[in-house]
């Protein structure tokens, strides 16, 4: 008996491996590859001014020297890492010279802990300040990256004018490259801080004060470890000026660029029993006047609106941002066919944004666009139909409470008043 049971599992196992063996891989089987492989580049300010000792009691230069021994040992092992200089060869005073140091130090790529860090150890501070050509060059080492991020770490503001260093993160971003530009500044003045903030606004990255060695490396390990774990990027396109030449788009999230007081037009199939549920998303990524508003506006091919959302804003602002919902109840189909035709809905994206003349109108504002496409309410008691969400059974229940507890304080009060009148 016992003989036969372990010649039965014998058998199963041999099976089961076999049936293993012939299954597909998970490539073969159309899965997708691994995710894209996430790219940093470091870009550090070796200029004459890194020499001051005001950071911890040592040079900006060693300070920064500490912060990337440490972060390259914590480098995740998925991340292709690069460091680029800026000001670190030429000590003299031509400035057609000076605007053009910039040098890869170390290229993108799997990263070789001890190559990287006798690479920086043999940094001293030299020369001129060019961050806007530096910018440029990083975003060419970068090229073809799906999750790239640029670390510019500095302590003072571009030198190599009128190579806005602004508009080149602007420029940059318009190329639809998903190019992330962090700043980081080391005791920076005022004008420091405003060219930085422009730069990472920009790209949708982030500025931070450095005012501490821990704080430098702390701050350039997490925007490292951010690169490995990234977000959903937006697929670029581009609205059109009327609804029948819009692009037609699926649910997802995108990216265009948008000037001053534009109206731009994108178009969404929604089959019957659908809700459509769209947002943007408009970047003020430089000066603007006040008094401003975003308006998204959902509308028929025949020009009939549908529904719409909209934001208005007054002062300083980074985003501002509006959506709305449409839902489609189900209907019968066609003699003849199975399925109900989509309907074409017409999204319009416009703003009422304006800048003073000294501002450049190129290239457009970012806006952001997310749609998504849900199943419809499939009856009238549904909360999503009555558009007060999840909250309307408590707003029924307040409705009940209030009308039971005025019928009962009403009887009590006849009840004493009679009782005062009988006495």
């Amino acid at each position: 008996m016992i003989i036969r049971k372990r010649l039965a599992a014998g058998v199963c196992g041999l099976l089961a491996t076999v049936a293993v063996g012939l299954l597909p891989t998970p490539a073969a089987a159309g899965e997708p590859d691994a995710k894209p492989v996430p790219k940093v580049e470091l870009v550090l300010d070796v200029s004459g001014s890194m020499r001051a000792r005001d950071l911890d009691g040592q040079s900006r230069m060693a300070a920064a020297k500490t912060a990337f021994n440490e972060v390259l040992d914590a480098v995740p092992a998925d991340v292709e890492l690069g460091i680029r200089t800026l000001g670190a060869t030429y000590p003299g005073e031509d400035r057609k010279v000076g605007c053009k140091d910039t040098k890869l130090l170390y290229p993108v790529g799997p990263l070789d802990r001890n190559d990287a860090k006798t690479a920086v150890a043999t940094l001293a501070p030299t020369g001129w300040t060019p961050i806007g050509p530096s910018l440029l060059a990083a975003a060419d080492d970068l090229k073809g990256g799906d999750s790239a991020r640029i670390v510019l770490i500095t302590d003072g503001e571009d030198t190599c004018q009128p190579l806005d260093p602004c508009e080149v993160a602007r420029d940059i971003a318009a190329r639809g490259i998903h190019l992330t530009v962090d700043t980081l500044g080391l005791l920076p003045d005022a004008k420091t801080r405003k060219q930085l903030s422009c730069i990472a606004e920009a790209t949708g990255g982030t500025y931070t004060s450095i005012h501490h060695t821990e704080q430098l490396g702390k701050r350039v390990h997490q925007l490292v470890d951010r690169a490995a774990d990234p977000v959903v990027t937006p697929v670029a396109t581009e609205g059109a000026a009327q609804c029948a030449k819009a692009p037609e788009l699926k649910p997802g999230l995108y990216s265009d660029r948008e000037r001053f007081a534009e109206h731009r037009w994108y178009r969404v199939a929604v089959r019957p029993g659908q809700e459509l549920r769209a947002s943007v998303s408009v970047a003020a990524d430089r000066a603007v006047d006040n008094d401003y508003g975003v308006l998204l506006r959902a509308v028929t091919v025949h020009g009939r609106e549908i529904v719409r959302g909209s934001e208005a804003g007054d002062g300083r602002t980074d985003v501002l941002s509006t959506g709305l919902r449409y839902p489609k109840p189900d209907e019968d189909a066609p003699d003849g066919s199975d399925t109900p035709p989509a309907e074409k809905v017409c999204l319009q994206v416009s703003n009422s944004f304006s800048a003073p003349a000294s501002v450049k109108r190129e290239p457009g504002l970012p806006v952001e666009l997310a749609v998504d496409l849900v199943d419809a309410p499939r009856t009238a008691a549904d909360p999503a139909a009555f558009g007060l969400g999840r909250g309307w059974w408590l707003l029924v229940t307040l409705a009940l409470a209030g009308l039971v507890g005025g019928l009962v304080w009403g009887w009590i009060s006849r009840w004493r008043i009679s009782v005062w009148r009988t006495n």
